[in-house]
């Protein structure tokens, strides 16, 4: 059985390809040589781009076969002469530029159907869909719901009654979008859990009495949840994910919870109801955040925390 490949780039890059996208600067002579993967220096072939940007990787970088590397005029000496240099000031950003021009179908989860197809899915008559909508095989889309152009919704997912989905948007497989209003360009990776009612309960002496949550779930534009996240929906309010936010696997998000714009949390962390996170905050993993706790714009909580009064802005 041969070794599969599944992201293939979608074409190879010339260095003078690379010197337009990044501006580095090419060794006179090798503009037409072409690259056609991406690899760590010490795996790297001679059809691969690497990059090298500190000194501790430098024996590496004199042992490569990397067709070309990028890095910075003070490490350029230490490639080998058959591996073109490309002199740029901040290498792993070019290196990540370069990456996403060759490998676009990596930046979100596959398709398993053409584009535009629904019809192995069942999509319900008071649905409405914009031009050129994916839904996979097995998807369920409920009454009301509406979704926006070019957007992809993944095998065995289900989108609920009148929830809205914007446009350019990817839902993994086997996600559930319930009580749920999501922009544009947002993907969720497979099996998250949007919408769904909070922990929520009144402990009295019979038991424990639910109390409804009635709110939504608010998703902005350029948003990315990472698979297996749950994310609750409001109880008398909204839970709110801020524009540009980036969330990883297996995180729980609770009723009510503000997250500002370009939050960054990072797997296994759980935020409890109520609690809000400023614009650019960072939570490590598996960080825990109790209830009504409000971090601050661009506070940074470290690995494994558990945060149970505020934090201020700027804090780490």
């Amino acid at each position: 059985m041969s070794d599969p490949v599944f992201l293939w780039p979608a074409k190879g890059l010339t260095l003078a390809d690379i010197a337009g996208l990044t501006g580095a600067t090419v060794p006179v002579g090798t503009g037409e040589r072409r690259v056609s993967g991406i690899a760590m220096l010490d795996q790297a072939s001679p059809s691969d781009l690497s990059f090298l940007n500190k000194p501790a990787h430098a024996l590496a970088a004199r042992a490569t076969d990397a067709g070309a590397c990028l890095t910075t005029a003070a490490l350029a000496g230490e490639l080998p002469s058959h591996t073109a240099p490309l002199v740029v000031s901040e290498p792993y950003t070019a290196f990540v530029a370069v990456a996403r021009a060759m490998f676009p179908d990596a930046l979100r989860p596959s398709s398993l159907a053409s584009a535009g197809a629904i019809e192995a899915a069942h999509v319900h008559p008071a649905a409405r869909l914009e031009s050129d909508v994916t839904i996979e095989p097995g998807a369920v889309i409920g009454s009301g719901a509406e979704i926006g152009c070019r957007t992809v919704i993944g095998a065995n997912s289900v989108i609920g009654p009148e929830v809205r989905i914007g446009r350019d948007c990817s839902i993994g497989a086997g996600c559930t979008i319930l009580n749920a209003l999501i922009g544009d360009r947002v993907i969720l990776h497979p099996g998250c859990r949007l919408g769904q009612d909070g922990f929520g309960f009144l402990s009295g002496p019979s038991g424990h009495t639910k109390v409804p949550d009635v709110g939504r779930v608010i998703i902005q534009d350029d948003v990315e949840i990472g698979a297996g996240t749950a994310i609750d929906r409001g109880g008398m309010g909204d839970t709110v994910i801020g524009e540009g936010s980036k969330i990883d696997n297996l995180v729980q998000v609770g009723h009510n919870v503000t997250i500002g714009r370009h939050c960054l949390i990072v797997a296994k962390s759980g935020l409890g109801g109520s609690a809000s996170l400023g614009d650019f905050a960072v939570l490590g993993a598996s960080a825990q955040v109790a209830d009504h706790v409000t971090i601050g714009e661009g506070a940074k909580i470290a690995a494994g925390s558990g945060v149970n009064r505020d934090v201020s802005a700027g804090m780490r």
